[in-house]
């Protein structure tokens, strides 16, 4: 019996630590993406932004979801952080919205 149970908790460890493993694969995929993205000049500072913070939430996602274990938590977490996204989104459209609103310097 005992063995049994060893040999499941060693399954288990091994496909956890397969899921870390592509997690941090994809991780790694989403870094060399902001590379290309920086080196791409993109023709609006909005499309700039937008491709930006669509890259830096996914990967902020796969590190919340799984290397801080929120994939497996409750329904409470997850409005919690609901509600933050949808709040963090609105100031960052706020902000990108709000840019147009600064006015030009006058050089004589």
């Amino acid at each position: 019996m005992s063995s049994n149970k060893a040999h499941s908790s060693h399954d288990h460890h091994q496909k956890g630590i397969k899921i870390y493993i592509l997690v941090f694969l994809a991780l790694i995929v989403g870094t060399i993406i902001t590379v290309l993205a920086w080196k791409i000049h993109l023709p609006t500072i909005f499309l700039t932004v937008l491709v930006a913070l669509v890259i830096a939430s996914v990967k902020a996602s796969l590190v919340a979801g799984w290397f801080m274990h929120l994939a497996s938590e409750q329904r409470m977490i997850y409005a919690i952080l609901g509600f933050t996204a949808f709040f963090f989104l609105g100031m960052m459209f706020l902000t990108v919205w709000a840019m147009s609103d600064v006015p030009k310097p006058i050089f004589p």
